[in-house]
């Protein structure tokens, strides 16, 4: 294993959760995201373990955006094991009735075709040496669609459901697999966009990007022909 992995979304919630958490254990990651103050403060979060990040300003909506950095992080290492797709967001008007146009088109954009252009900027390379894991933060608004999300946010999940099962279906034979994780609410600084935001009561019972993150590393930890295809976790 080289240990190498690349985490979009790193600035914040489950993204930076999965940073720590990984390099913790040793691994070398690239952290992904917008705002180069959240992934300095994930970095500056690892405390020692910080020397093993690599932050990356990216808008994972930007196709030439992501394969340029796709193409400066496999120069640096050569190749990449691990892909964590986590970045994502939402928008406050979200229902049918008030969904504007720009924020389908951006919730899409994060949500979806992020994870899409990151799976295409490292998956060649995954491929020429035989293995590699993706793991795509879905929600379990990737299974059943309610209010609460918001058709854009729930039709970018489904879609990013899709294709987890599309990488397993053609990418097992090269020693790729690909998990969906199907986490419920989780206190995360998305839920800001709420149109109504949770206060700390409602908080308490949901889970911590630390759970979720931990259910990433349940994955990583199988043996190379072990696929856990999909994991649906919520708060009790």
């Amino acid at each position: 294993m080289s240990k190498t992995a690349v985490i979009t979304g790193g600035g914040s919630g489950v993204g930076r959760a999965v940073a720590l958490k990984l390099a913790a254990q040793g691994w070398r990651a690239a952290i992904l995201g917008r705002h180069a103050e959240t992934l300095q403060e994930t970095i500056r979060l690892a405390g020692d373990d910080g020397a093993r990040l690599t932050f990356y300003v990216c808008d994972i909506g930007d196709p030439a955006a992501v394969a340029a950095v796709g193409a400066q992080i496999l120069a640096a290492w050569g190749e990449v094991e691990v892909l964590v797709n986590a970045a994502g967001t939402n928008a406050p008007r979200r229902s049918l009735a008030e969904l504007a146009s720009a924020d389908y088109h951006a919730l899409i954009a994060a949500n979806l075709h992020g994870a899409y252009y990151c799976t295409q900027a490292f998956l060649p390379a995954m491929r020429r040496r035989g293995n590699g894991t993706i793991i795509n933060i879905v929600s379990d608004a990737g299974k059943q669609a309610s209010p609460k999300a918001g058709p854009a946010y729930v039709m970018s999940k489904f879609g990013l459901a899709g294709l987890t099962q599309s990488i397993n279906a053609e990418e097992r034979a090269h020693g790729i697999r690909a998990c969906a994780l199907f986490p419920g609410d989780i206190d995360t600084p998305l839920l800001n966009k709420r149109p109504q935001v949770p206060d700390a009561a409602a908080r308490a019972r949901m889970l911590r990007p630390e759970d979720v993150a931990d259910c990433v590393l349940f994955c990583l930890g199988q043996p190379p022909h072990v696929i856990v295809e999909e994991l649906l976790v919520r708060p009790r």
